[in-house]
């Protein structure tokens, strides 16, 4: 799944929204493209609630 996170301007902002889908699922591959904005996410947890996290964590997402 992917993930556009326009909040997401920085390496410390990319650190935050991979803690945040590791503490969904510690194993997910998590694919950051800071320039572009885009999270890139191989994980078993369902896109919903990788969403809902980052939503509450300050990085609201949008499916891209």
């Amino acid at each position: 799944m992917q993930f556009q996170i326009n909040s997401m301007t920085c390496g410390g902002c990319a650190g935050k929204v991979t803690k945040v889908i590791h503490s969904i699922d510690a194993d997910a591959k998590v694919t950051i493209d800071i320039p572009a904005h885009l999270v890139q996410v191989q994980t078993s947890a369902s896109q919903d609630a990788v969403a809902a996290a980052l939503t509450e964590a300050g990085y609201p997402p949008a499916v891209a």
